[in-house]
């Protein structure tokens, strides 16, 4: 439970959630349209996830000798 929370609470995290509630309140009222929000939340989750997906998929191994996966 405690490693979920300090994974949650990481800048990056707090970043997302942030945004994702700040645009989701313009949108809400009315100060950006929906298509606006769209585009932006999408930017924003997309980069959020493919860091997320990028930093799963490097392995010790690759990155100490220095090598690809693909050679």
């Amino acid at each position: 439970m405690h490693e979920i929370l300090s994974k949650l609470l990481t800048v990056k995290s707090l970043v997302t959630v942030a945004l994702t509630i700040v645009f989701c309140a313009l949108s809400v009222t009315g100060a950006i349209t929906g298509e606006q929000f769209l585009t932006i939340f999408t930017v924003v989750i997309s980069f959020y996830f493919g860091t997320q997906y990028e930093k799963k998929q490097k392995t010790p191994t690759t990155e100490e000798s220095g090598q690809s996966e693909s050679a």
